[in-house]
């Protein structure tokens, strides 16, 4: 009788230990599946970006003083364009008329910065 007890403590304990799971879950992480371009600028300006003659967008510089290498630039919609990884022509226009023209390269996750 002992010896059934006790078996069944441990088969019970057993089942109990291996059902305590959480559950499945998935967790993604690496970078992000686009890139973004913003524009520093000796002062603050608005300034129009064309992304393969086809979308435009209305965006400002960012003031040089204000962008230091080592410290990333805020990314907001009011200073930089979300682009899919990989070969864009850029066209970058203000009041005054064309400022620049290039051909860039963007990866996934990111974060270029032209001077004008």
């Amino acid at each position: 009788m002992k010896k059934i007890i006790c078996l069944s403590a441990l088969i019970i304990s057993a089942l109990m230990l291996s059902s305590c799971g959480v559950g499945s879950y998935s967790v993604s992480s690496g970078k992000e599946d686009f890139g973004h371009i913003s524009f520093i600028s000796g002062e603050a300006r608005d300034i129009t970006v064309q992304v393969d003659a086809a979308d435009k967008y209305a965006i400002n510089t960012v003031k040089t003083k204000k962008y230091k290498k080592d410290r990333k630039i805020k990314q907001t919609s009011a200073n930089a364009v979300r682009l899919s990884p990989g070969s864009h022509d850029i066209s970058v226009t203000n009041a005054s008329g064309k400022v620049m023209d290039k051909k860039v390269f963007i990866s996934a996750g990111e974060h270029k910065v032209i001077e004008l």
